[in-house]
């Protein structure tokens, strides 16, 4: 049946007007004022707001670590997406020695359960001929997207002849290079010589991972950029000064863009050092106040072009059972390192809670524009990735991917209210003003209120073609 969106304020990353949205066959039909269709479902919008579903485009569901694993899953992580607005997720696929096909079809099968419609990344953690071959078969699957590390020695990092080499295939093959930006030498060195002086406490996850190393490593990923003609999208940027080496290299027109995520602007190491400390780790770590001042001005300023949220939760205590969907559930997590921060697994919830605390601290408070908020949420990670204007857009022919907001809505928000499947949330307290009311994927309603409509296998693999460099 078709639907009609009547009497909304629309948002998109360009302009806000008033209109009424016609949705038929999974796609918006028809925008414009005082339409009319027979039979259509009515939605009445009047005094709210409209923004294109949001689309993260850096998640980690179902991801093995330290003996444990990432608390999401492909069905869990996607219900609480979309709670938060959010109807279109990218998640990592692990390389595993049997070729990235393989990789990509062992990932597909855990995505069996989406809730709401994915794609993949594929980690590229070895590079060989072997490998170099299969590339275009990537491309050929949907996946136009490889990540790379400058750090994890011995484990997941490239070194920078590597890298370089992937770069020059992915320039080869219309692909984007994503990176990971830390001194990987240097956490080496630093890590066992905290641990031999008995520095054990979190906060030592974030000394041992200097924030100058993140700085020279998003310059070395520009220079390799800039030299082998290929783009770079710099993940989870942390450092003020990353910052401002993707400002210097934007400036000599290399191509490199940036993403910085919701922890990076609201916390500091001195969350590290709080009893629950290991609440707050991840990789990169938590920085300064100064550094989240200069990650809201390069978003202000559009320096930084994307927010995603590097989801990837665990519970703090694994050992206490939490209720979710009326069953107990109990997953090993931050308390595996309760007395060694190298051992609490990385990662942070957020992709429930990333559009409406943008929207209450970044638009609410002045700090960007409702249309960048727009913009860095959903639709330059749509452009990005390869899916504008299917994604990211509120356009005749794009999917019906849409969010409407009680732009005057007042919540406390927390783990009461979070899908999120931890048994903590980062923001615990705050004051929210403005929260999805209603969510639709692909036209249908899968959130109204806090009722849950949508279902296990309800999304679908998007398969991406090149990108923009914006």
């Amino acid at each position: 049946m078709p639907t009609l969106i009547k009497n909304g304020t629309l948002i998109t990353a360009s302009e806000t007007f008033q209109a009424d949205i016609l949705i038929e066959n999974e796609k918006i039909k028809l925008i414009g004022k005082d339409l009319s269709y027979p039979n259509a479902e009515l939605i009445d919008a009047t005094g709210k707001f409209i923004t294109p579903g949001g689309v993260d485009p850096h998640t980690h569901f179902d991801l093995p670590m330290f003996g444990t694993v990432s608390s999401d899953d492909h069905y869990t992580g996607h219900k609480a997406a979309a709670f938060g607005g959010t109807t279109t997720v990218m998640d990592f696929a692990v390389q595993e020695k049997t070729g990235l096909e393989h990789s990509m079809d062992l990932w597909l099968e855990k995505a069996r359960k989406a809730a709401i419609d994915y794609s993949f990344h594929m980690n590229l953690t070895h590079m060989d001929d072997a490998v170099a071959a299969e590339l275009p078969r990537l491309r050929e699957m949907g996946v136009q997207t490889l990540k790379v590390f400058t750090a994890y020695n011995g484990r997941l990092r490239l070194d920078d002849g590597g890298i370089f080499r992937t770069l020059r295939l992915a320039r080869e093959n219309g692909m984007l290079v994503m990176a990971h930006c830390e001194n990987g030498d240097v956490i080496e060195q630093l890590i066992p010589e905290a641990l031999a002086a008995g520095h054990t406490t979190p906060e030592w996850h974030a000394l041992t991972r200097p924030g100058w190393g993140a700085i020279e490593s998003t310059l070395r990923m520009c220079a390799m950029s800039q030299q082998t003609g290929a783009p770079v999208y710099i993940v989870h940027m942390n450092v003020g000064g990353e910052a401002d080496m993707l400002q210097y290299a934007r400036e000599r027109n290399v191509k490199v863009m940036g993403e910085t995520c919701p922890p990076y602007l609201f916390f500091s190491i001195d969350d590290l050092r709080r009893p629950d400390g290991a609440k707050w780790i991840c990789s990169p770590p938590m920085r300064s106040v100064e550094d989240n001042a200069r990650l809201w001005q390069a978003l202000k300023e559009e320096t930084i072009q994307v927010i995603g949220t590097d989801h990837c939760p665990f519970f703090f205590d694994g050992t206490k059972p939490i209720i979710y969907e009326g069953h107990e559930v109990a997953i090993p997590g931050k308390e595996l390192g309760r007395d060694n921060f190298t051992k609490i697994p990385n990662g942070l919830p957020g992709v429930q809670d990333r559009l409406p605390v943008m929207w209450t601290f970044g638009v609410g408070a002045g700090m960007f524009s409702a249309n960048q908020f727009v913009a860095m949420t959903s639709t330059n990670p749509a452009k990005i990735f390869g899916l504008y204007p299917r994604k990211g857009a509120l356009l005749p022919g794009s999917d019906a991917d849409i969010v409407i907001w009680d732009a005057h809505k007042q919540l406390k928000y927390g783990v009461a209210h979070s899908h999120q499947r931890t048994d903590y949330n980062l923001y615990e307290g705050w004051q929210l003003t403005g929260y999805p009311e209603k969510v639709l994927l692909r036209g249908k309603v899968i959130v109204d209120g806090e009722k849950w409509l949508g279902k296990s296998g309800d999304g679908q693999f998007l398969k991406r073609g090149e990108g923009e460099v914006i």
